[in-house]
């Protein structure tokens, strides 16, 4: 299964994620968590993204193609893998699209996790309090809710022409929401 996730940040991408990539045993590829290794480790790539974020700057789409296809010719990606992070943009969607056309795949499904305003807003304040992260204010929350909207609309728009957008309701416990987006992922494997 080669599968997407969409959601604006405090929508539960990566804690359904994690599910999902266990339960299908497909790779969690995330660019954050690639990003922020690579910095760890202090490798050239940490390096020049570090450069990249610290001076304020959004990392390349070059530079970040380049890495998810690295990263999907990798031996674990090839049953399938989740894609959380990437595409980002439109430019992005069309690298992604010849990546695997390459190699005569293509996506399954993209998930979108739709979560009510008010919910992210609540769910982040909270974690900012639990997790001591003074840059988790409302007015910096609302910004980034609309930041992503205006970048991910596109996306929604292209992958749901393609009807491969699947919205799942992002509202309630996590065991709630993981059996939507199974109940969801069950369908389209009883139809491959």
């Amino acid at each position: 299964m080669r599968l997407i996730i969409l959601g604006p940040p405090g929508a539960g991408k990566g804690t359904q994620a994690e599910t999902i990539a266990r339960e299908w045993q497909i790779p969690h590829v995330s660019t954050g968590d690639i990003f922020r290794d690579n910095i760890k480790r202090e490798t050239d790539l940490g390096r020049q993204v570090k450069s990249i974020l610290d001076s304020g700057g959004y990392v390349t789409d070059e530079i970040t193609n380049e890495i998810v296809a690295d990263r999907l010719h990798q031996d674990d990606a090839r049953r399938g893998f989740l894609l959380d992070g990437y595409p980002r943009t439109i430019a992005q969607v069309s690298a992604l699209d010849e990546m695997l056309a390459a190699d005569d795949l293509a996506i399954d499904a993209v998930l979108e996790l739709k979560v009510d305003d008010h919910e992210i807003v609540a769910r982040l304040l909270k974690r900012a309090e639990t997790s001591g992260r003074a840059d988790d204010t409302e007015d910096v929350i609302r910004d980034r809710q609309e930041i992503y909207r205006r970048e991910t609309a596109p996306l929604s728009a292209t992958y749901g022409e393609r009807g491969l957008l699947i919205e799942i309701d992002g509202v309630g416990s996590l065991d709630d929401v993981a059996a939507r987006i199974r109940t969801e992922l069950e369908k389209i494997a009883a139809g491959s």
